[in-house]
C-alpha cells in the first residue's frame, strides 16, 4: 500500500461486513502553513476526531464523539496523551533520525503511520495493522501473525532490527491491535449507531444513451458505501461484457454507483433472463431489477423523428418569411397607390 498524505487517506473503503477503526498520524518538517503533527481517528470511513499540536486542539467531528469525551474522562485523557505528548515526541524523534539516515537536508519531509483494526461482525474475525511511510513511500509494516516488522526499504532494516528486539513494544502492539482496538471499535459502533450504522436504500434505474449503447444499471441514494451492484444471467453473476463503476458520493451524503451491461450481442428474446442486483451491507433483502426495454430511460430520439421535426420547423420559417414578404409588398403597393391618389386630387 502506498502511503498518502493524511487528507487523501480519508476516502471511503468499501467492505461487505467489516467495520474498521483507523488512526492516521502525520509528522512533517519544512512544510509551510502545515502543522508539525496532526492525527485523526476514522470509524468505518467517517472522520470522528482530529488533533493538531500546533493549535493545541482536540476536536470531535461527530456528535457522539463529543458526548463520549465529555462523559468519559479516561477516554479524553487517552486521546490528549497520544495527541499532545506520546505520539508527537515519538514522531519528532523518528523523523529526525530518518533524515540523518537518509543523509537529507532540512527540505520538506513527511513521516506517517496508519494503524488500527478491522472487525467482521458476522464471523468475529479481527485483524490489526500498523504501517509506516516516509516521504510518500512505504517504509515499515508490522506482520500481525508473526509479530515481526517488515522492512520495505533498505534504509528501514536498522529500524526493523531494533523494533524486533523490543519485545515489550511487540507485546503492546499485539494486545492493542487484537484486543484494545476491537473493544474500542465495538464501543464506538454502539455509541454512534444512529449515524454509523444507519442504512438507506437507493432508487435503481436502467439507463441507455442509444439502442446500441450498454444498458447502465444505476443505483443512487444509498448509505453506507459498503454496497455491490452486479448483473446476472439466469441467476449467475456476469463478468464478461460488464463494466462496474466506482462508488461515488452524492451532495447529500449518500452514494451512487452503476454497472454497465453490453447488450449488443443479446437477442431481444433473451433479455428476460438478465437482471441487476443491488446489495447493501447490513440489509437482508437485495434489490432486483429485470432487464426490460419498457423500463429503460433514455433521451435518445430515433432518426426518423428528427427530419420530421426539422421539416416542420423549416416549413414554418418559410411560411413566415412568405407572409412577411407579402405584407411588406402589399404595404408598399398601398403607399404607392395612395400617393398617386393624392397627386391626382391635387392636380384638379
Amino acid at each position: 500500500m502506498k502511503v498518502l498524505f493524511l487528507l487523501l487517506l480519508f476516502c471511503h473503503v468499501s467492505s461487505s461486513v467489516k467495520h474498521s477503526l483507523k488512526f492516521f498520524v502525520t509528522a512533517s518538517s519544512g512544510v509551510s502553513n502545515f502543522p508539525e503533527f496532526v492525527g485523526a481517528a476514522v470509524v468505518d470511513g467517517h472522520l470522528s476526531g482530529y488533533c493538531d499540536i500546533s493549535r493545541k486542539i482536540l476536536e470531535p467531528k461527530q456528535e457522539w464523539v463529543k458526548t463520549l469525551l465529555e462523559n468519559d474522562p479516561q477516554e479524553l485523557e487517552w486521546y490528549k496523551g497520544h495527541c499532545f505528548q506520546i505520539q508527537p515526541n515519538f514522531f519528532k524523534t523518528r523523523l529526525y533520525s530518518l533524515k540523518q539516515r537518509f543523509n537529507q537536508s532540512e527540505d520538506v519531509h513527511v513521516f506517517q503511520r496508519m494503524s488500527g483494526c478491522e472487525w467482521d461482525d458476522e464471523t468475529g474475525e479481527v485483524n490489526g495493522f500498523n504501517q509506516f511511510g516516509y516521504d510518500g513511500e512505504d517504509f515499515l509494516s508490522l506482520d500481525p501473525k508473526t509479530l515481526t516488522w517488515i522492512a520495505l526499504k533498505p534504509q528501514a532494516v536498522t529500524t526493523k532490527l531494533s523494533w524486533d528486539a523490543d519485545k515489550d513494544r511487540l507485546k503492546y502492539n499485539e494486545v492493542f491491535f487484537t484486543e484494545l482496538c476491537p473493544e474500542r471499535l465495538k464501543k464506538y459502533l454502539v455509541l454512534g449507531k444512529s449515524s454509523l450504522q444507519r442504512t438507506e436504500l437507493p432508487s435503481v434505474s436502467l439507463l441507455q444513451k442509444t439502442p446500441s449503447s450498454p444498458v447502465s444499471c444505476h443505483a443512487s441514494g444509498f448509505y453506507p458505501d459498503r454496497a455491490t451492484l452486479i448483473w446476472r444471467k439466469d441467476g449467475e453473476q456476469l463478468h464478461e461484457d460488464v463494466e462496474l463503476g466506482e462508488i461515488l458520493p452524492n451532495h447529500d451524503g449518500t452514494f451512487q454507483t452503476s454497472a454497465d451491461l453490453n447488450v449488443s450481442s443479446v437477442p431481444p428474446e433473451d433479455w428476460r433472463w438478465y437482471d441487476c442486483v443491488f446489495h447493501l451491507s447490513g440489509v437482508k433483502d437485495d434489490i432486483f431489477t429485470k432487464l426490460d426495454k419498457a423500463e429503460i430511460r433514455t433521451n435518445w430520439v430515433s432518426p426518423p423523428e428528427f427530419p420530421v421535426v426539422a421539416v416542420v420547423a423549416v416549413v414554418a420559417v418559410v411560411i413566415g418569411l412568405l407572409l412577411l414578404t407579402v405584407f411588406i409588398t402589399g404595404l408598399f403597393m398601398w403607399r404607392r397607390n395612395n400617393n398617386r391618389f393624392r397627386r391626382a386630387n391635387n392636380s384638379q
